[in-house]
């Protein structure tokens, strides 16, 4: 019996097909929540960015007027110089130091486990608990430096400009590191030992490991990791507007909290709105030249996968 080019023979079932198509329909429930919840919100967002609205009365269609306002204020490129200094200075805090804390907790002592879950503890704080301890404790006339008398800590941390950016950077460091060196643990662990093995019999020591065989097995953790970064550091708001408040000066105004202070605090959502857009928009594209800078390979990196 002769079957048509390409048809499968009598008895034979499209099975890997079949299940391809059945699994797809797994993936509609994420999609409808994520659809509901991201993409319906932004282009509300999107629209509300074209009216006049205080968030309360009637919604005025002002056509291009709110982002002439946004794209002329001269707040607008201070907000984001201070934007891209946060996440350049925060990647730069978070990486390496979490990275060097994920390969040493990939360990198999038992110690290890004892510190990572003292790593942790950072991450169960709240961003505004966080800020209002450390506010307290930089106090200059009742904070850690008058209590202790140690002269380098009594100094006005949040008073000055410079300091107050380094003070933002250290506790978002602070609190983030353990979370991202959890990244850089799960990926260590997923490095084939014969590797290492090799590299012994080599003669290789523990720092030509690191850089020849751990760092570059991690590559696409660290893509992962500096995405995270990059989005946390755009979105960081609740911890700068409880311990600045944007200030001083105007020293760690950064986007997100400009566009809660002109929506919330001005009245002025249209305004807000537009500025959101701008934050969607530079997110994206930084996104987006980290996935170019990671290369187009996605597949696994370990050995024989």
């Amino acid at each position: 019996m002769r079957t048509a080019p390409g048809a499968l023979p009598t008895g034979i079932s499209p099975g890997p097909r079949t299940s391809t198509g059945r699994l797809g329909w797994l993936v509609l429930p994420a999609l409808l929540i994520f659809t509901t919840f991201a993409v319906v919100p932004l282009i509300g967002v999107f629209v509300l960015s074209f009216t006049s609205w205080d968030g309360i009365g009637a919604i005025h269609f002002a056509g291009l007027g709110s982002w002439k306002a946004v794209l002329t204020d001269p707040g607008l490129p201070h907000a984001l110089w201070t934007t891209f200094l946060i996440i350049v200075l925060s990647w730069l805090a978070q990486t390496p130091l979490a990275i060097l804390l994920g390969v040493f907790i990939a360990g198999g002592q038992k110690y290890r486990a004892l510190l990572a879950v003292l790593f942790f503890l950072p991450l169960l704080l709240s961003a505004a608990a966080v800020s209002i301890a450390y506010k307290a404790l930089l106090d200059p006339n009742f904070g850690l430096g008058p209590g202790l008398g140690l002269g380098f800590l009594t100094q006005d941390w949040l008073g000055r400009g410079t300091l107050a950016v380094g003070v933002v950077i250290f506790i978002i460091a602070w609190q983030w590191i353990p979370f991202h060196s959890l990244i850089f643990q799960g990926a260590t662990r997923q490095i084939p030992v014969s590797m290492y093995e090799a590299a012994q019999l080599d003669g290789a020591g523990r720092v030509r490991q690191f850089f020849s065989i751990t760092l570059p097995q991690l590559k696409n953790a660290l893509i992962t990791s500096s995405t995270l970064v990059i989005v946390g550091s755009l979105t960081s708001f609740d911890l700068i507007f409880v311990l600045t408040g944007g200030g001083p000066n105007d020293a760690t105004r950064v986007l997100a909290l400009d566009m809660y202070l002109t929506g919330f605090r001005a009245n002025q959502m249209g305004l807000a709105s537009a500025i959101a857009v701008i934050l969607v928009v530079v997110g994206l594209i930084l996104a987006q030249l980290l996935q170019r800078l990671g290369g187009k390979e996605r597949n696994s990196q370990l050995e024989g996968a």
